[in-house]
């Protein structure tokens, strides 16, 4: 039977207006049910902004970070969130710059009374981030990986007379731990705390070669950059100790001659995560330092999407992730601008995609939501650890922290790697939105890298808060796993992070559909999230017996 004309008319016109609310639906990211809501796309789009030239790196307290943030602003009030910082959506943090005077600086070994200078950028470089004392001599004590780990019954310092003498360790620490355990003690608070205990007068670190992100040659290239401390001198983890020095591993059996022990033996044990002896050195460091310090302010930016919910809006689900790179420094290649594109405009070109999908979609969720983008991250977390220490809102509102730093993108996402999985009821929500989006996750493989204490979810970790990070997952010893060691070794805080090179806009959008789909879960579950009973870090929360740093 055939259609009468106004039939086939009304008939054409139902399809045509179908049709375009498909293509009005996805013009404005409303996918299909069974679709992805992100593309990857606008994320790039926001990388290509910030990660651009004329944003010169985005060094902390730089006229570039500031146009960075900015930026984001300036997309934030797009999307109609409101301010929640100090100064409508800024939060200003007070810095102290650091930087060594190599000219008026020098390191030296001595041994059986006679000076063997080092080379400063070749042999070893001082750390900065500590306030250098002028002069330090002292012998050298070996102390393996310089850990002390109660809970473990595991003290490297048990037995050693250190008073007035400089700990030389590994960087790493012994198996049978948990990551997330041995990371936390790895972390400067913890790691200077001891130091102080024992009363040492500094610090040699010498990178374990199995488990460095970047060689040596670029590590040093930063040398003579600025370091960074807070200005409140409660906040500053490094304080009481004098010196600190990097070692480079290459040349590390100098500090061993003579000890009954060589450097190469160390190693091969640290590299397997095996128990190190502990012994005094036969030589001692001489150091003299000359410091230049001003002040510095940069600041965070913080936004927040009101909730809905009469009883919860006034609790936070806090999404974070950090502005700053590195800024301007020695060039690689003829190429001195570190453009930071994963590291880490991903992160918060993410964050602000979800802002967006957020609001497009009048999205209606019991908890309100906080984006933090903060500063000084590449500093050592001092942005964020002003904020946990100093949040404009209430602390005890604060539910969760949800960390996006560098994830990656750059292979199909088919697993995701969760760092602080076992640690809280954030890593079963996360499970439950990843199986969603056909993806399996797995906990920290490489827990040497110390990936849970290195991004700005530790600091509110260390008020209590329950926290994860996560990143595009792969499993050791696969292509991706080569692709992944790849890109730290010549990309990573190095100026080739920038806008030419590859990335999986799939992998991204996927990255995406699954945070958000999380601080989508924990803003409308009626139950906060808990640190586990058996997690470590449920001490931390403010007024439980165990709680205290």
């Amino acid at each position: 039977m055939t259609k009468s004309l106004p039939s086939v008319r009304a008939f054409m016109l139902m399809v045509f207006l179908a049709g375009l609310a498909v293509v009005v639906s996805a013009a404005h990211g409303a996918a299909a049910p069974d679709s992805p809501n992100f593309d990857g796309k606008s994320w790039w789009g926001h990388i290509k902004v910030l990660a651009a030239d004329d944003m010169e790196g985005r060094e902390t307290g730089s006229p570039g970070l500031q146009r960075a943030a900015a930026y984001i602003v300036e997309q934030l009030k797009k999307d109609g969130l409101e301010p929640a910082g100090v100064d409508g959506f800024y939060q200003p943090v007070k810095l102290i710059s650091r930087a060594i005077d190599e000219s008026a600086s020098s390191l030296a070994l001595v041994r059986d009374g006679k000076t063997e200078p080092l080379t400063l950028g070749e042999d070893a470089f001082f750390g900065t981030r500590l306030k250098l004392s002028p002069e330090v001599d002292a012998p050298l004590v070996f102390v393996g990986y310089g850990l002390r780990i109660p809970e473990k019954n595991y003290d490297d310092f048990a037995g050693l007379d250190l008073k007035g003498k400089i700990a030389v360790m590994i960087a790493g620490s012994p198996e049978g731990f948990p990551s997330a355990l041995a990371s936390h003690y790895q972390a400067a608070a913890q790691r200077f705390k001891t130091l102080r205990e024992a009363g040492v007068a500094g610090i040699v670190s010498i990178p374990n070669p199995a488990a460095m992100d970047i060689p040596w040659s670029r590590m040093t290239l930063a040398r003579t950059r600025p370091s960074m401390a807070l200005a409140d001198a409660d906040l500053d983890d490094a304080r009481g100790v004098g010196l600190s020095v990097t070692f480079n591993p290459a040349h590390a059996e100098k500090l061993f001659a003579g000890s009954g022990h060589s450097f190469e033996e160390l190693a091969a044990l640290a590299k397997d995560r095996k128990p190190l002896p502990r012994f005094p050195l036969t030589v001692s460091l001489s150091a003299r330092a000359r410091m230049i310090e001003k002040p510095v302010e940069s600041d965070n930016v913080v936004a927040r999407m009101p909730g809905r919910d009469p009883k919860l809006k006034g609790e936070y689900v806090v999404l974070t992730s950090h502005m700053d790179h590195l800024g301007i420094g020695e060039p690689i290649n003829g190429d001195n601008l570190y453009n930071g594109a994963m590291d880490n405009a991903s992160g918060c070109a993410l964050n602000l995609d979800i802002a967006e999908a957020l609001h497009r979609s009048h999205a209606k969720l019991a908890r309100s939501v906080l984006f933090v983008f903060v500063t000084a991250e590449e500093k050592g977390l001092l942005g964020s650890r002003y904020f946990a220490s100093h949040p404009t809102v209430p602390q005890s509102a604060i539910v969760a922290d949800i960390n996006t730093d560098m994830f990656l993108p750059i292979f199909p996402m088919k697993l995701l790697t969760v760092y602080g999985l076992a640690e809280s009821s954030l890593g079963d929500a996360v499970q439950q939105v990843a199986q969603a989006e056909g993806v399996e996750v797995q906990p920290d493989p490489e827990p040497l890298r110390n990936i849970f204490i290195r991004s700005d979810q530790y600091s509110f970790i260390r008020e209590g808060i329950p926290s994860l990070a996560m990143k595009v997952g792969f499993r050791p010893g696969t292509p991706e796993a080569d692709l992944a060691k790849k890109w730290l070794t010549e990309r990573y805080h190095a100026p080739s992070d920038d806008l030419n090179q590859p990335v999986d806009l799939a992998a991204a959008g996927k990255f995406e559909d699954i945070v958000e789909g999380l601080a989508v879960k924990v803003a409308n579950d009626p139950q906060r999230p808990e640190w586990k009973s058996d997690s470590f870090f449920r001490r931390f929360v403010k007024g439980t017996a165990a709680g205290g740093q």
